[in-house]
């Protein structure tokens, strides 16, 4: 597999669309088009291989699946996992034939998007030091009293700033990337120890994402309960996803019915007082 300027180019479009306030916010830019997960369905459709991308952008989701950036720390760059890692990674698992389903792929295409990830995070400080540039412009806008020019600092000033740190940085590493990983596979033979590292290192990856996510939503030792009866249910009686999650949306409305329960009790307990009360004084 090879990646022409033109499909590089719609990727650099969308790692830069991925976080463009121009595009509906973060809630459609950063937190839907820059997802591994949605960004592996839009790679696939790009380079011609929608199955393979689907696999190894849910690779990679399951990594990053509690990233959160706090106060604009970042440890992991999603634009470029998601239009980065993932077509060097669906080039990687083409040049070494592996299937992409196979457990060795998952490996392979999360190691590839944590390298990725973290380089990107360089590409991501240089967008925001940028962009505060045109902050200070529009500063003085709104000093002097020009706020039609608020228009120019929010949507169009900020293009600059995606076109050199998102769509050309993304442009020249897909294009140059994708022959060099397909270089490297025969400089690193499948059986040789690199490739196994690589292997290993992948599979481990997505423990990290899922241990961020209990520590983010696990209270008490009650809170696993929930969390691996989806596993249970997968293992024992091979749901899929979708069954999966039906089921857990049961469960959930059960849940929610029963502690709706609780927090009504009390008032009603607290009711019946208040009218022996006015009872007793009539």
């Amino acid at each position: 597999m090879s990646i022409s300027w033109l499909q590089a180019a719609l990727l650099g479009l969308f790692a830069s669309l991925a976080s463009m306030p121009g595009m509906g916010g973060t809630s459609i830019g950063n937190y839907t088009l820059g997802r591994p997960l949605v960004g592996g369905l839009i790679c696939g459709i790009i380079l011609g291989d929608i199955k393979t991308g689907i696999l190894c952008g849910v690779a990679m989701q399951v990594v990053y699946i509690a990233l959160v950036t706090p106060g604009g720390t970042v440890s992991a760059d999603v634009r470029a996992i998601s239009y980065i890692g993932i077509p060097l990674a669906m080039v990687a698992v083409k040049a070494q034939g592996l299937d992409p389903a196979s457990v060795k792929a998952t490996g392979l295409a999360t190691s590839m998007g944590t390298l990725v990830g973290t380089v990107g995070t360089v590409l991501f400080y240089g967008t925001a030091t940028l962009n505060l540039v045109w902050q200070g412009i529009g500063w003085k806008a709104v000093e002097k009293g020009d706020f039609h020019k608020i228009y120019t600092v929010d949507f169009i000033l900020p293009w600059i700033s995606h076109i050199l740190f998102s769509f050309i940085p993304t442009l020249i590493m897909c294009k140059l990337g994708a022959s060099a990983v397909t270089a490297l596979k025969n400089a690193l033979p499948m059986d040789g120890i690199a490739m196994k590292t690589l292997f290993t290192v992948g599979a481990l990856l997505p423990c990290v994402g899922i241990a961020i996510l209990l520590k983010q939503i696990v209270e008490t030792a009650a809170d696993f309960i929930p969390f691996f009866v989806g596993f249970t249910l997968a293992a024992s009686l091979g749901l899929n996803l979708v069954s999966a999650a039906c089921i857990s949306l049961i469960f959930a409305v059960i849940y929610y019915k029963l502690e709706m329960i609780k927090v009504e009790r009390p008032a009603v307990a607290g009711g019946y007082d208040d009218d022996d009360e006015e009872e007793e004084d009539i």
